[in-house]
């Protein structure tokens, strides 16, 4: 039974999962966190009030 000898197969699948492990995680996060959110102000800003020539 061909299936039962892990020669074949068996490194392909060992380098496959160090390649997942430990490559792909450093090339995935950087798509996932480019941009480092900004905390917001605890100040709330004043509105300016608005010029209505008319009134």
């Amino acid at each position: 039974m061909p299936q039962l000898n892990p020669s074949p197969w068996f490194l392909i699948f060992l380098f496959a999962w160090v390649f997942f492990l430990t490559i792909m995680p450093g090339k995935v996060m950087s798509y996932l966190s480019n941009n480092n959110p900004t905390t917001k102000s605890t100040q709330k800003s004043q509105p300016t009030p608005w010029n209505w020539p008319w009134a």
